[in-house]
């Protein structure tokens, strides 16, 4: 069965009468002209598409528990969203932290993770009742308890380990692999697990952690990765005397960005990860677990698109012929950084097939920033409006204000309506926190 993360444009994408792109039922021209580009556009009818996905493919386990990878993107409105449809959360800042509770959204169901947190950041999780703490390191553990102490709490936590596992993306992308600055090496665990019962006795540990990557195709890394996670729960049982509850292994499925990605569907991650997991449990002989997956990019790539105007070309002689968006590499960084590949239309313009083959080119000062190299576009021209699609995650969560840019507003659409969600920055936002030194 097809699932959402499998398609290249959010579920309700059409083209109205006026042969303009709608999404949600809202016409895209109309929205690039209402709320100005560049724009980041989601629709919700998608993001919900795909949470119910994940929960519908893992019914069968009793126990299962999903969280939304907040580092994918996180605002206000997504997190009510992902709230309401069951999910937690994985959250790797206090900034997430705080926009989670801002949402009036209990942390109750959230991992904070990450491999540095700081003093001030694991007091506010404390102080906000965060769920788990996936402890990525010694310093870490040592820290975490010496907070837990003064303010008289316990913790609930999670290790954090590298299984040993590759999967075969970008190298900056893979987190599961030995050589991983993510986690405890497997060979560490014992003297993990003695600290806690000896040491560090405000740390409760509930399970243990993991994740193999992102934009992942493969469905074997997960089945390893379970089979590892399960035989590690038997091991501590047997030398240690303690039965651990939980799993999490992470999230990383891939979505569709070019007709050339052929990511699996949420069912068959499920089919093989919890065939895995119950011939695991079976094999070690351990109770069930609690079995968390952490998905991000596949809850929200599809459901975003990014609007842009096309504004100067050239023609570069017998070769390339260039088009700038007003926008790029500070709202978009992973063509210039991973090397990235997206598919786009024209919103304004009916197909005809009379194609022209043009490279999009960003606005920032840097030769590095193109956003899609050698496109066919339907007759591409100054004010036409651009659909990026699939730029839902690591879009806004990733964009920054280089050449003192201001970030895109970020418009949530259905049921054809659309309300704003992310204000555009402004010129005195952009300013608010420079100072004049006068020494």
């Amino acid at each position: 069965m097809k699932t959402t993360n499998q398609n290249i444009k959010p579920l309700t994408t059409k083209r109205n009468e006026k042969g303009n792109l709608t999404i949600g039922g809202c016409d895209l021209t109309e929205l690039a002209q209402k709320y100005s580009t560049p724009l980041y556009v989601m629709d919700k009818e998608t993001l919900v598409s795909i949470a119910r996905e994940y929960k519908d493919a893992f019914k069968s386990y009793p126990k299962f528990k999903p969280k939304f990878a907040s580092k994918a993107l996180m605002t206000s409105a997504i997190a009510k969203i992902m709230a309401d449809e069951g999910f937690g959360f994985d959250v790797v800042s206090g900034g997430e932290i705080y926009t989670i509770h801002n949402a009036g959204i209990s942390l109750e169901n959230s991992t904070f993770n990450g491999n540095n947190k700081s003093r001030e950041e694991l007091e506010l999780a404390i102080a906000l009742d965060i769920g788990r703490v996936s402890v990525d390191n010694f310093y870490e553990l040592e820290l975490l308890d010496s907070i837990l102490k003064e303010k008289n709490k316990t913790q609930k936590v999670m290790l954090r380990v590298t299984p040993g596992i590759e999967c075969h993306t970008h190298e900056y992308i893979q987190t599961g692999h030995l050589d991983s600055k993510f986690g405890f090496d497997l060979t560490q665990l014992d003297s993990v697990v003695e600290l806690i019962l000896n040491k560090y006795t405000n740390v409760e540990i509930m399970g243990l952690h993991a994740h193999v990557g992102s934009q992942i195709f493969e469905t074997k890394v997960w089945v390893d990765e379970v089979e590892v996670l399960v035989k590690e729960i038997k091991r501590i049982k047997d030398k240690f005397g303690i039965e651990l509850q939980e799993i999490n292994i992470g999230g990383g499925l891939g979505i569709t960005y070019t007709e050339c990605d052929t990511p699996p569907s949420t069912y068959e991650i499920a089919e093989k990860i919890l065939k895995s997991l119950n011939e695991s449990i079976k094999k070690y002989n351990i109770k069930e677990p609690v079995l968390y997956i952490e998905p991000g990019r596949s809850m929200v790539g599809t459901a975003g698109v990014s609007l842009y105007t096309l504004g100067s070309s050239k023609q570069v002689p017998n070769g390339r012929k260039y088009i700038a968006v007003n926008g790029g590499m500070a709202d978009n960084v992973r063509p210039s950084m991973y090397g990235a590949l997206y598919t786009a239309e024209i919103a304004n313009k009916k197909d005809t097939n009379i194609k022209e083959k043009v490279t999009i080119a960003g606005k920032f000062c840097e030769s590095g920033d193109i956003l899609i190299k050698e496109i066919e576009l339907e007759k591409p021209e100054k004010g036409d409006i651009l659909c990026v699609y699939n730029t839902g995650a690591y879009g806004y969560s990733m964009a920054s204000n280089y050449n003192l840019m201001l970030k895109p507003a970020m418009v949530l659409v259905n049921n054809s309506q659309s309300a704003i969600i992310v204000n555009r920055q402004t010129y005195e936002q952009l300013v608010q926190n420079d100072k004049i030194a006068d020494i």
